[in-house]
């Protein structure tokens, strides 16, 4: 099944090279979790800070868990320190 990763902010550098608009379309298993989209990338656990599925939050303890869906949206940004 097709779907599609974004990567924000410094998130971004996991994308594969070529990648545009912070943005990769992906194949994977059917009924793949979001733990296992995200997975190839290596990002550290702690900077999937916040991770939307279509724009619904997925809390860490949920995303090994959740299925995902042909032509899903996955988002994913690192935390962000402001001042």
């Amino acid at each position: 099944m097709r779907l599609t990763v974004k990567l924000y902010a410094t998130l971004a550098d996991y994308l594969p090279a070529g990648s545009r608009h912070n943005r990769v379309a992906v194949d994977v298993g059917e009924a793949a979790s979001v733990s296992e989209v995200l997975a190839p990338y290596a990002i550290p656990a702690k900077q999937t800070h916040l991770v939307l599925l279509n724009g619904v939050f997925i809390p860490a303890e949920k995303r090994a868990s959740t299925r995902l869906k042909e032509d899903d949206t996955l988002a994913v940004w690192p935390p962000i320190a402001g001042g």
